[in-house]
């Protein structure tokens, strides 16, 4: 099992913007892909109060590859994406991670 955290710094004053996306159009091409994901988080004590969390769930790192790739390519998806930004980039930048869990993680 791995999980993969990726943090999305939101452009000023767009984070309900980008939380619509998810909900109305990242979530349905997810269900589609079998996309799994454990949680998102918004941060109100950090470094930023900009940063969206969000941790998925990967049974292996080709179960990731095969289905990021599709969802990330689709065209329908690529083109809901394009809507949602038609009066400005939402998201300033994405990072991630891959993460395992130790042997005495509660997420094992």
């Amino acid at each position: 099992m791995f999980y993969e955290l990726r943090v999305y710094r939101v452009m000023p004053g767009r984070m309900p913007d980008v939380l619509d996306r998810f909900e109305k159009v990242v979530f349905p091409q997810w269900e589609k892909y079998g996309i799994r994901a454990a949680g998102f988080w918004t941060t109100v004590i950090g470094d930023c109060h900009r940063d969206l969390h969000q941790l998925l769930v990967w049974e292996s790192l080709a179960e990731r590859e095969k289905k990021f790739t599709a969802f990330s390519t689709d065209p329908e998806f690529r083109e809901q994406m394009a809507e949602t930004e038609k009066n400005g980039v939402l998201v300033e930048s994405v990072s991630n991670s891959i993460l395992a869990p130790t042997r005495f993680s509660a997420m094992n």
